[in-house]
């Protein structure tokens, strides 16, 4: 088990990153979020979670221990696969998943995409009792608080080879069609990307 990487990022992708590790380019799949906090040329640790099937080896990396361990205690409930997993945690906090389960919030969960209103139900049937302490004060989806998705789409813009005017004027653009509570980061960034694309 590969429970961590640490190494040079060489490069950020929309949906992965390739950390360089002891002369090996390590390919990680992670979510915006997590993409959002690393730089190419810097070094960066990323715990990580390997997922092995017949035809493939597939590393997850995530900020942190905390993700991973959800990331993981996810995969234990029916029907979520590592993809589901992750879209999860590319959607919603660690904390805000865990306050959704704990409180049978199935609205919040069926913003996911691939996950329908028996979905979430059958993630609160199964995970409710295994999720742990829920902290104080945990939101909702991930960065659409207070304005503070405009700077995690900003640093991933950045991070993907864009100038930080370039960053700004997309985020601008992108901002100007929220009309109410803002949708999810990765939605909010595939705009900003779309944007972007058509002015190159």
């Amino acid at each position: 088990m590969i429970a961590s990487v640490h190494g040079v990022v060489a490069t950020v992708g929309s949906d992965q990153a390739v950390v360089e590790v002891g002369g090996v380019g390590l390919a990680v799949q992670c979510s915006p979020g997590t993409l959002a906090g690393l730089r190419v040329g810097q070094t960066a640790r990323l715990a990580t979670s390997l997922v092995v099937r017949e035809d493939s080896l597939t590393l997850y990396g995530f900020a942190d221990d905390h993700e991973k361990q959800l990331f993981e205690l996810l995969q234990t409930a029916s029907g979520v696969g590592p993809r589901l997993a992750q879209a999860v945690l590319a959607v919603h906090t660690p904390d805000a998943v865990r306050k959704a389960i704990a409180n049978a919030d199935t609205a919040a969960l069926t913003r996911v995409p691939g996950i329908g209103k028996k979905g979430a139900e059958r993630l609160v049937l199964e995970l409710r009792d295994k999720v742990g302490p829920i902290p104080v004060g945990a939101d909702g989806a991930a960065g659409v608080t207070g304005g503070a998705w405009t700077e995690q789409v900003r640093q991933a813009l950045v991070g993907l080879g864009w100038t930080a005017g370039q960053a700004d004027q997309a985020v601008a653009a992108v901002a100007e069609t929220v009309d109410g509570p803002p949708p999810p980061v990765p939605v909010l960034l595939k705009q900003a990307i779309r944007l972007l694309g058509r002015t190159r």
